[in-house]
């Protein structure tokens, strides 16, 4: 009987446990904006040497407004950017039009590499923080637009660059991005068809729709938390933001790269985009990896596959930037 007593009594101390209090997403919001700031720091340190490095901020859409009709509704939001140039730049370099992946990434010191191997062949880059970025605090990082008005950001960071920068040839710009930043690149080349003349997409999100389908709860949540409904309840919202059914509009000269053993892009999705632009009768190179080292991040790595994969983007680049 005291036995029983006792794991009754354990029971109900269990039992009214208090639930552990919500979790403050305001301090993670803050501690990434000491971090985004230690950040920037680091990009002169490791790129001073060859590159003169600059953060700008641009104007892009309106945000979204709790209440449209307040002061301050419809005001162009503010999008911080980064901006590199070969130092020593003797005439007008191409630009490249950098772009972070997601959701809620950043462009930070991670690519390093990737842009001093850009800056060494000559080119200037312009990597646009767009909306949702992390990093800026927890409005501008609640402002994601998952495929929507964060593209208008990245036209944006390029219309800046043609008006601001002398040192650029408005005539001889790509754009460029892996994961979300091939995803985003893709949207951008089928929305303004005529602002850029080369792209490259690596491992790109290519159907929502479907990646909705082989995805977490938590990351269906992500995307339902900003887009109000998931895909099997608004399945036309999500093909509207998929670069697969938009295939047929593409006139820019593109690059697509994908792995067979991408843990985050599933191969098949990719391949899904491609079998689309091949049925649009679209002109446009591919490569599909068969288990590179890596996953998805296997041609942003160090390893010597990951060197001759960029090597390609590099030489397809500059046979229309060069």
């Amino acid at each position: 009987m005291t036995a029983v007593l006792a794991i009754g009594l354990a029971a109900s101390a269990l039992a009214q446990t208090p639930e552990p209090p919500a979790r403050d997403r305001r301090n993670d919001r803050a501690f990434e904006q000491v971090i985004k700031h230690a950040d920037d720091v680091l990009w002169y340190f490791k790129l001073g040497d060859v590159a003169s490095i600059d953060k700008i901020n641009y104007t892009s859409k309106p945000e979204r407004a709790s209440n449209p009709t307040g002061q301050g509704a419809g005001n162009p939001m503010i999008i911080p950017a980064y901006v590199f140039a070969p130092k020593n730049l003797r005439g007008k370099a191409p630009l490249l039009v950098l772009i972070h992946g997601g959701v809620h990434g950043d462009f930070n010191t991670f690519y390093t590499h990737i842009v001093r191997e850009l800056i060494d062949q000559g080119y200037v880059i312009i990597a646009p923080e767009y909306r949702g970025s992390t990093g800026y605090g927890g409005d501008f990082y609640d402002q994601i637009d998952y495929g929507g008005a964060e593209v208008d950001d990245v036209k944006a960071a390029r219309d800046w660059a043609v008006e601001n920068l002398t040192n650029i040839d408005p005539k001889r710009i790509g754009i460029m991005g892996w994961s979300h930043g091939g995803y985003q690149t893709l949207l951008s080349i089928f929305k303004f068809p005529d602002a850029f003349q080369v792209a490259y997409a690596g491992v790109p999100v290519s159907d929502l729709v479907m990646r909705m389908g082989y995805k977490s709860q938590g990351y269906r949540n992500t995307f339902k938390e900003f887009m109000g409904k998931e895909a099997v309840d608004n399945p036309m919202e999500y093909r509207k933001r998929s670069p697969y059914f938009h295939a047929a509009e593409l006139k820019t000269p593109l690059l697509i790269h994908t792995n067979t053993n991408d843990e985050d892009v599933n191969v098949m999705e990719v391949e899904h985009l491609i079998d689309a632009l091949k049925a649009a009768g679209k002109k446009f190179e591919y490569k599909i990896y068969e288990n590179a080292a890596g996953g998805h991040e296997f041609n942003r790595i160090d390893t010597a596959i990951a060197k001759e994969s960029r090597k390609e983007i590099y030489e397809f680049l500059g046979r229309y930037l060069k």
